[in-house]
């Protein structure tokens, strides 16, 4: 916790300098896409697709490594006293603990890792993601990316398993939930898989009720407006929910997500989240109190 900024959904493969991104493609003999950041309205799908290039780059642990030192400069350079990183280590090749070591090397200590499984993959897959957290103290949490798919077979509530285990060993949970999707999905994040915070969220308030349990649980949100812009949950940044959230009593901070595809900082981000009708500065306050707040605690 500190004076400055909380930034704690800031994912690994989104978030490369752009001098690395043109360096690593150099090593490996690829053009960099000129269609790689992301542009609004583009749509969750193909804003997803767009980490198949980034991926692409992170094959080795020495490029792991040296992005996760970098993106710890950068937060400090931005201001950002609270960091959490995240990624899924199954993405990137070599074997899940070497790649969950290598980023921790780089991390360094200067920020929280947290271990994304992605909707859709086997449970067993993010059975084995805690198993890998559980030995490994810089590993702060536990996540579910992306986002369901009509081919999954496996639903959100199916893993259940895993997300319970992360919480009796002491990890902290979140679920990418409500990103342009039904309400309902957040709520089987919070009482199904005992998520303590939710990634975006954007559709919370379709359900009174709903609120009810976010605000009895103490659920921290994890505000993402310039992604959301770009990916179509909304149509514009100043539509964003947030004003309306913490009117409510509702506990959010803002985050970057991916700061090479959104092309954004945190403070690019936190500006524009001010300027959302409805923000104050004092609105602006409870979102960085709540962000030092809600960072999951390192074991």
């Amino acid at each position: 916790m500190g004076a400055g900024l909380a930034d704690l959904h800031r994912h690994l493969d989104g978030s490369l300098r752009p001098a690395t991104v043109a360096a690593l493609a150099a090593e490996r003999g690829l053009a960099v896409p000129s269609d790689l950041p992301f542009t609004p309205g583009m749509g969750i799908f193909a804003a997803l697709d767009r980490f198949r290039f980034t991926l692409s780059l992170l094959d080795t642990l020495p490029a792991i490594a040296r992005v996760a030192a970098e993106i710890c400069e950068d937060a400090a350079a931005e201001g950002v006293t609270t960091l959490e990183i995240r990624f899924a280590p199954q993405l990137h090749g070599p074997p899940i603990p070497d790649v969950v070591d290598a980023a921790l090397d780089g991390i360094g200590g200067r920020a929280g890792l947290l271990l994304c499984g992605l909707y859709g993959e086997p449970v067993a897959l993010v059975e084995h993601l805690v198993d890998v957290a559980a030995t490994r103290p810089g590993v702060v949490g536990l996540d579910l990316a992306g986002g369901p798919a009509p081919a999954h077979a496996i639903r959100l509530a199916d893993y259940a398993a895993p997300f319970q285990r992360a919480r009796a060993l002491g990890l902290g949970r979140t679920v990418h939930a409500g990103e342009g999707r039904p309400a309902d999905e957040i709520r089987t994040a919070i009482e199904v898989l005992a998520a303590d915070r939710i990634g975006h969220g954007v559709s919370l308030l379709d359900d009174a009720a709903l609120v009810d349990l976010v605000l009895a649980r103490g659920t921290t949100l994890e505000a993402c407006p310039t992604s959301n812009w770009h990916t179509g949950v909304i149509p514009a940044v100043a539509a964003h929910p947030l004003p309306r959230w913490l009117d409510r009593g509702v506990r959010a901070c803002v985050c970057t997500d991916n700061t090479l595809l959104s092309a954004v900082d945190a403070p690019t981000e936190q500006a524009r989240a001010a300027a959302i009708p409805g923000m104050s500065p004092e609105k602006m306050r409870q979102i960085n109190h709540f962000g030092h707040e809600a960072a999951f605690p390192r074991r």
